[in-house]
């Protein structure tokens, strides 16, 4: 099998930025069927994959008897009916499309039959009552994996519902209905899992089946009251892009299902968000398409672009099909295109190459085809504007030079830049907690930035003090115990600056979570950020460091400048795929020290990688305003080789403190830039105003 996928169909007069049509999706999709049935030797086996890690991902080493069975059928049924969302479509529009000598038709007609239904067959994965029955009976609340693979299987069954359920039999039909019903109307996850036995009932209701309204009608309540604003669902704590892969693309076809005709001021809410979304949704993507990785469930990647064939699957949908098609198609290229994606033609479990630091105990070897639910695309017929619409200008197009534009979203407490001079995308989070303990949790959500052309970089290997890559770190200078930044509120967009409130080591049981913690302020410039946290509630002494995002490490060039007292490194190189880029940060004001720390197995683009640490020191006294209360810095990317300009690098001018010890002890900071623009940084409204 090829290293990378190749586009082999293009058109660019149509397609003028990817170049991909719809003859170009369905190459992908048969790319990576092929992958998948290279593993398949008869149409007897099952969709188990080769598993290249076996350390947190299921079936887990410790697991014995019934829960090794369990995990066993889970992996099975998410195998298969992940591998259907992709198959599904390919299924519907050939119905005779064979690979590896098996008919896929026919292949997945009988596996979900045997799966579902067939209790002596090696296939089944049991029903919620008989999983129930042998694993913690006593605990009514109690969930499988199963449960979210229903929903995927019911929606593969009506995307290639001629070529496969209505082969079925009615009393065929009636018994894989039984089982669907046993984990719709049983336990789930109170969050986006609802969606999945909402999904069930529908499609049963819309295939004949008599179904409990009842249940159907709590389930729906309970998604909607999820909702935030902007378009974006809480998903438990957090906003992720569960918000868009799962919720805005469920609701519409729940809606097409059920809802309009059942439900229709549910329908219409789900609609009214969807629209919602598509007005910034956007924007949440780099000029090139690209998906930031940001959040849990990293591995299923470019998903995050089905929100998009989700609101073309409304009655009135809103999204311009051309920059649809565009940002998927970007999307699709970013992660296909890389000759480390697929290990043994199956997805890696990673962002781009294996990489374990981002993987979930939740998942298996299987569980990155989730990402196939963007090539549900395909389920959109050829002669729909989404295929037919010329891909059409985003953003960056339309910003001149230099220019910035920013969106900041209340409702989810996200703030996100797109950057012309670099092409990039820049998401700021908040509205997070995590224990204090969940460094995992802290990498996918609690970093201070995410960008799309540099992934977030797990904790560098090379540094002797503690750091993190866009993270403040604080280790106590008496005791020496590490605190990292586990909460971040959120509080508003207010003068051309974003303003967060950080938290280290927050413990929600008690009051201690107040005592150390930062006011995280920062706005945008060309190519990226300029930051102007203050210190505060602080224990001193302590170091405090921050690092800049990762950068891929293929043969760096690192340079050190500096001017009128600020200090900048400078790193020129590439990554894994060649593309030349540069990273650079600058300190100008309350740090003491900025290195280049090499690291080891910390990227999820390339083995090797840098991260920029800056370092502060808060005095050696507990009670001290003499010191500097103000770090403010600032982190830059660029494509290119070619280096950065002093006005890129240094582009303050000015900083004015307002009391007078000049440390900022109290009152705001004046930032004054080289080109013309001036900022007030003042943190009085921050307190009143925190939202979760």
């Amino acid at each position: 099998m090829k290293n990378a996928w190749t586009p082999e169909f293009t058109d660019f007069t149509l397609s003028p930025y990817t170049g991909l049509t719809r003859e170009s999706w369905k190459a992908a999709a048969k790319y990576m069927l092929n992958g998948v049935f290279s593993h398949i030797a008869s149409p007897a086996d099952p969709v188990v994959m080769p598993r290249r890690e076996t350390d947190v991902t299921y079936p887990h080493k410790g697991a014995t008897g019934d829960r090794l069975i369990a995990e066993e059928k889970a992996e099975i049924f998410e195998g298969l009916t992940r591998s259907f969302f992709i198959a599904s479509v390919m299924i519907h529009e050939d119905p005779d499309l064979t690979i590896n000598g098996i008919k896929l038709a026919d292949y997945y007609k009988d596996q979900i039959y045997r799966s579902t239904v067939l209790k002596n067959d090696r296939a089944y994965v049991g029903t919620y009552e008989e999983l129930h029955a042998v694993n913690n009976p006593d605990d009514h609340t109690r969930c499988f994996q199963q449960t979210v693979e229903t929903c995927a299987l019911v929606i593969g069954l009506d995307a290639c519902r001629e070529e496969i359920w209505l082969r079925y039999t009615d009393e065929e039909k009636k018994n894989i209905a039984d089982f669907l019903m046993s984990y719709a109307l049983n336990a789930t996850v109170p969050q986006n899992w609802r969606l999945f036995c909402m999904l069930d009932l529908a499609f049963l209701w819309k295939e004949g089946f008599e179904i409990d309204e009842n249940v159907m009608g709590d389930h729906t309540q309970a998604i909607l009251n999820y909702y935030a604003g902007d378009g974006w669902y809480r998903d438990g704590q957090c906003f992720d892009y569960y918000s868009c892969w799962a919720f805005n693309f469920y609701a519409p076809l729940w809606c097409r299902w059920y809802g309009y005709e059942k439900e229709p001021y549910a329908a219409s809410q789900f609609e009214e968000h969807s629209n919602a979304l598509m007005r910034t949704y956007a924007d949440m993507f780099d000029n090139d398409g690209f998906t930031n990785m940001w959040g849990r469930s990293c591995i299923y990647r470019n998903a995050a672009t089905s929100a998009f064939d989700g609101n073309m699957m409304f009655r009135s949908s809103t999204v311009d099909p051309g920059l649809a098609r565009r940002i998927c198609s970007g999307s699709l290229l970013q992660f296909l295109t890389r000759d480390d994606f697929l290990w043994n033609g199956i997805p890696n479990l990673g962002f781009y190459g294996q990489f374990t630091p981002l993987v979930q105990g939740y998942s298996c070897a299987e569980s990155p085809f989730w990402l196939g639910k963007a090539f549900l695309c395909l389920a959109l017929p050829k002669d729909h504007p989404f295929w037919t619409a010329k891909e059409s200008e985003n953003s960056f197009d339309i910003l001149t030079e230099h220019a910035v534009k920013e969106t900041a979203l209340d409702g989810p407490g996200l703030c996100f830049s797109n950057h012309k001079d670099n092409g990039e995308t820049v998401l700021r989070t908040a509205k997070v907690v995590k224990t204090k303990n969940d460094i995992h949790g802290m990498w996918n959500y609690c970093k201070l930035a995410y960008d799309t052309k540099f992934p977030w970089e797990s904790t560098p290997t090379g540094s002797d003090i503690a750091m993190e890559s866009q993270q403040y770190v604080l280790t106590d200078g008496a005791s020496g115990q590490v605190s990292r930044m586990n909460a971040v509120f959120w509080s508003g967009h207010r003068g051309q600056v974003l303003y967060r409130r950080g938290f280290f080591d927050m413990v929600l049981e008690t009051e201690r979570h107040w005592t150390q913690g930062m006011y995280l302020c920062d706005f945008t410039v060309p190519l990226g950020l300029i930051r102007a946290d203050k210190l505060c509630f602080f224990k001193r002494p302590a170091t405090i460091t921050l690092g800049s995002f990762g950068f891929p490490d293929n043969g760096t060039e690192i340079e050190k400048r500096a001017k009128d007292g600020a200090e900048a490194i400078v790193l020129k190189g590439s990554d894994h795929t060649g593309r030349k880029c540069m990273l650079a940060m600058t300190v100008f004001s309350g740090f003491s020290e900025l290195t280049a720390i090499k690291s080891k197995g910390t990227s999820p683009d390339s083995e090797n990688s840098i991260v920029i640490r800056a370092t502060a020191k808060t005095g050696d006294r507990l009670y001290d305003a003499s010191k500097p209360y103000w770090l403010i810095s600032q982190t830059i990317t660029k494509p290119g080789n070619d280096g950065f300009t002093d006005d890129e690098l240094f582009p303050i001018t000015e900083i004015s403190y307002s009391d007078t010890s000049k440390t900022g002890a109290v009152g705001p900071v004046s930032i004054s830039l080289r080109n013309g623009m001036h900022y007030i940084v003042d943190i009085t409204e921050v307190e009143g105003i925190l939202q979760l």
